[in-house]
């Protein structure tokens, strides 16, 4: 045991600025505090490598939350090189672009809910009218606008830039997304509000079309131009997945953080942690990575605050 580093207690006072409180965390060595600090280490080391290529991928319940604006800052200071996600987050940037969600209740009758028109996604409550009627009102011009321009064929890339210049709205992912240039691939496209307007456009026109085959040679040469990649892996599921999969194709991610509340013990992709997918060849042997345990809405503005500060003072 010796040369190992004590336990020390957390000393926090008004003057206590969220940098040091992560780093405290780090020096406390309790459980998820620690591992915390230490996703803040990887992250930091991710935004100071110019030679990386980040991806980000996330589930689309945290896009109606406020944690939407900490994704936004992260693409304005060029942290996130590419973006993959679900068709619902899609669906709640255009709906909270044209409308508002509102502050709910997990304990509340969802059958007095759903006779008052309203839709709750945990302890946020959305209007039916500002979802799916307001997204197709959306869509639907949108889809006969590029039509019209002949746009064919495109990958959900182009989708998504689409839908940001469309919305013109610097509080939306997909707008700065847009700006920035930063691809946003949607591997489960049909999967939301979003994909429904698209196969009702579909039915009735037959010119243009979402080929997520596109998508698939856009992340392939991604991972073979770029020697050194990471990934901010929040939640799990096809968004995850996805990135780790074309990573495989350059002997595995350099750099990798992952929050998850999912279990590991029943073998879900959205539980396995970063160390099962060495076995894969999707995380390299030598990476440096770690799985924090912890709610996203939790985790990430601690996370992206810690690192903030740190690159700031730094520069």
């Amino acid at each position: 045991m010796e040369g190992k580093a004590p336990v020390e207690d957390l000393d926090i006072d008004g003057d206590t600025r969220v940098s040091d409180l992560v780093d405290q965390m780090g020096r406390s060595g309790g459980f998820t505090a620690k591992k915390l600090a230490d996703a803040a280490d990887v992250m930091e080391e991710m935004v100071r490598d110019e030679d990386m290529f980040t991806f980000l991928s996330f589930p689309a319940c945290i896009i109606a939350t406020g944690a939407r604006g900490i994704i936004v800052d992260m693409l304005r200071k060029g942290w996130v090189d590419a973006i993959v996600t679900t068709c619902g987050t899609l669906d709640h940037d255009i709906a909270r672009s044209v409308g508002a969600y509102h502050h709910g209740t997990f304990d509340v009758d969802d059958r007095q809910l759903h006779d008052e028109g309203v839709h709750r996604l945990g302890n946020v409550f959305i209007d039916e009218k500002a979802y799916g009627p307001a997204i197709e009102g959306f869509m639907m011009p949108l889809l006969e606008g590029m039509e019209s321009e002949g746009r064919g064929q495109i990958g959900t890339r182009e989708l998504c830039w689409a839908i940001g210049e469309a919305l013109d709205d610097p509080g939306t992912i997909l707008t700065v997304a847009a700006q920035s240039k930063v691809p946003v691939f949607v591997p489960g496209i049909t999967d939301g509000a979003v994909g429904a307007n698209l196969w009702m456009f579909s039915q009735e026109r037959k010119d243009l079309l979402i080929n997520p085959i596109l998508d698939e040679k856009a992340l392939a040469d991604i991972v073979f131009t770029h020697p050194r990649t990471g990934a901010i892996l929040l939640g799990g599921g096809i968004s995850k997945h996805h990135v780790i999969w074309w990573n495989q194709f350059k002997d595995g991610l350099d750099l990798v953080v992952s929050v998850t509340t999912a279990v590991e013990h029943d073998g879900s992709l959205s539980g396995a942690r970063v160390r099962e997918a060495i076995s894969w060849g999707k995380v390299s042997g030598g990476a440096r990575y770690v799985t924090v345990e912890a709610d996203i809405t939790l985790a990430l503005p601690l996370l992206y605050a810690a690192v903030a500060d740190r690159v700031r003072g730094g520069d």
